[in-house]
């Protein structure tokens, strides 16, 4: 089996060797066994449910909520000549039924379906027909309300498989307390039995250190930290105002930045995001919607200009430093007053009840829902429009859909990007026809054919801009021969889609008759409350190991001190005698007029404890003198 696995491995994905713990992962799917895997961000999630999935015969099941990293892997996949489709929150029913019965009557290997899907009547209908052999449940702490980012839909997975007897089911997440780990085998286990078998990759991280520091001036320090390690690196802070106001002070300081956040085209974030995997531009500064999703293993530096909310998305996003292995850091800022207001986030984030039912109210109307409008069709949801005509602020609206969406009400989608999308639908000898009337419409029906394969059987991703590309017209006239074509029958066009979206998933009742179950609600809240102690914890905590603090929070016992994080050198400076420490000094001073990496120093300075080496190499790293290159090496800087 183990031989199967490695050819697989090598044949569609390239790869030698499975990364520590995959291939016993894989196994234990093959197996038929059910599967927990707790892997880091960039750890090769992914890899476990694919391997599998190909050897056996049949479809994987693939239960994604985010529609962006859906899209992202159907287009890695098909690229290595794997069938793969997706159907999500936004997609007209004609589309959806397409890709379901090609599905069913093809060689699809991988169906990526969003949880608001599984329990529609059309789902349901083509299910028994798909042959799936296996589920994967990806950002599985999704299904458990003690987890960060709880969504409901994610709990009618345990009623899929009652209707996929013996299917096994391997769930996927970087990041789940004890708790969390136990919620999630609990609640996709098959007939209430936990059988699941779960595998984690040690949280440790030996290349990166991390660092909190307690700050009057933010951008002080980040241009300080900015300058002592030198590389690609990401600025995280909690608004889209912080993000352009933070790139442009250090665009100032002639320090190359660009900002992202949600607010932006989905045009503007692509160029933006290559630019910066192409090293054009040295750091981006955004919010959280940057980062999922991107294989970049050069990053040097994470730096959080804000606190985030849990340890949860901290160590998702500093993780996003140093997969290439070497030197890398994560550096978190704070103040006293960010910490007193991060305590007052419960109340923000569980509003009461009046407040909810305000939300669902506004929500109906401004979609024109009427009383007993039945679930299941989604909406394109403007945030903007809609708070500009209800008056509700942003804060109020996001958190009371949340609550709506926990409770079961509805679904709200706040990030989705769905690319464009054409399927022929015009019969051949009638294309020909057409053609030869609308002549100025033949070189993109050919590009299209051309470029698509499928075009006729499926919905295809296509790029507006890159056929605009091959056929050297302006981005603006693809778009319209596109909507030309569309409206002429010629095609089905579905532009790309980057609007929030929302589905009822209950009737629509009258406003006053709306309930939660409190209790519920209160514990979340509670829960939630506790998050928050625990990342207040960590910022203040000036002894333990920091990676031993993350790694004990997610259930990892066997943690040993980094050695690297500020308490841990912190400790051994303590323990350094000045005598010691001026030598050192001046020996890296002397060996580093040339870029070297840590192995080479250690080597060069053999004599010398490695702890009491790196000590002194991060005192000189935070004074400035010595600098971190782009390629994770060594160097004293010269004045």
């Amino acid at each position: 089996m183990s031989t199967i696995a490695q050819q697989t491995l090598k044949e569609y994905f390239g790869f030698d060797n499975f990364r520590p713990t995959q291939q016993e992962i894989v196994e234990a799917a093959l197996q038929g066994n059910d599967v927990l895997a707790l892997m880091p961000t960039g750890g090769g999630k992914s890899l476990c449910y694919q391997v599998p999935a190909l050897i056996k015969d049949g479809l994987c099941l693939v239960i994604s909520p985010l529609i962006a990293l859906m899209n992202d892997q159907v287009q890695n996949l098909r690229r290595k000549n794997i069938t793969a489709f997706s159907i999500h929150t936004g997609m007209q029913r004609r589309d959806v039924i397409s890709i379901l019965e090609t599905a069913a009557h093809s060689n699809c290997k991988f169906l990526y379906v969003s949880p608001e899907r599984l329990e529609t009547a059309l789902f349901k209908e083509y299910l028994p027909g798909l042959g799936v052999n296996l589920i994967a449940v990806d950002e599985a702490h999704c299904i458990s309300q003690w987890g960060y980012d709880f969504r409901p839909p994610y709990l009618r997975i345990a009623k899929l498989r009652e209707e996929l007897p013996g299917v096994p089911v391997i769930a996927l997440t970087a990041s789940a307390t004890p708790l969390v780990q136990q919620d999630i085998c609990e609640k996709l286990s098959a007939e209430g039995e936990n059988k699941f078998r779960i595998f984690r990759q040690s949280f440790e991280r030996p290349n990166l250190s991390y660092s909190v520091f307690k700050v009057e001036s933010r951008i002080n320090k980040i241009i300080s930290v900015l300058k002592s390690v030198q590389g690609s690196a990401i600025v995280y802070c909690k608004t889209r105002k912080r993000s352009k106001e933070i790139s442009e002070l250090l665009n100032a300081k002639n320090i190359i930045a660009d900002f992202y956040n949600a607010g932006l085209s989905i045009e503007e974030r692509s160029k933006k995001q290559e630019r910066w995997i192409q090293n054009q531009t040295r750091v981006m500064v955004c919010t959280n919607a940057f980062g999922m999703g991107i294989d970049k293993p050069d990053v040097r530096i994470v730096i959080h200009a804000d606190v985030p909310d849990c340890l949860e998305n901290y160590y998702q996003e500093a993780g996003r430093a140093g997969r290439d292995n070497k030197n890398a850091y994560a550096v978190l800022l704070y103040n006293d007053a960010e910490l007193d207001d991060l305590k007052t986030l419960p109340d923000v984030r569980y509003p009461d009840i009046t407040t909810i039912r305000n939300v669902y109210r506004n929500v109906v109307h401004y979609l024109q829902l009427p009383e007993g409008e039945s679930p299941g069709d989604s909406y394109d949801f403007n945030l903007k429009d809609f708070i500009k005509k209800f008056g509700q602020n942003v804060q109020t609206t996001i958190y009371g859909l949340k609550a709506l969406e926990q409770d079961g009400w509805l679904s709200f989608n706040e990030q989705v990007f769905s690319p464009a999308t054409v399927r022929f639908t015009i019969y051949k000898e009638d294309l020909y026809e057409y053609e030869k009337n609308f002549a100025d419409y033949e070189p993109l029906i050919k590009t299209l054919l051309r470029t698509y394969e499928g075009i006729y059987d499926y919905p295809v991703y296509i790029s507006e801009a890159f056929l605009a590309h091959l056929l050297k017209y302006d981005i603006a006239v693809v778009k319209e021969q596109l909507r030309k074509l569309h409206v002429d029958r010629v095609v089905v066009y579905e532009p790309q889609k980057d609007e929030p979206q929302v589905m009822l998933t209950r009737t629509r009742i009258k406003t006053a008759l709306l309930q939660i179950d409190n209790e519920q609600h209160n514990k979340r809240k509670l829960n939630f409350s506790e998050r928050i102690d625990k990342i207040v914890e960590y910022i203040k905590e000036q002894i333990t190991c920091r990676s031993k603090l993350i790694g004990n929070y997610f259930g990892d016992s066997k943690m040993t001190d980094c050695g690297i994080c500020d308490n841990c050198l912190r400790k051994r400076k303590a323990s350094l005698s000045q005598q010691s420490f001026d030598l050192i000094s001046n020996l890296l001073k002397e060996h580093l007029q040339t870029p070297m990496t840590t192995e080479a120093i250690f080597s060069v300075l053999k004599g010398h404890h490695k702890d009491y080496i790196l000590t002194v190499i991060n005192y000189w790293i935070d004074e400035n003198a010595i600098v971190i290159e782009r390629d994770g090496t060594l160097v004293y800087k010269t004045k």
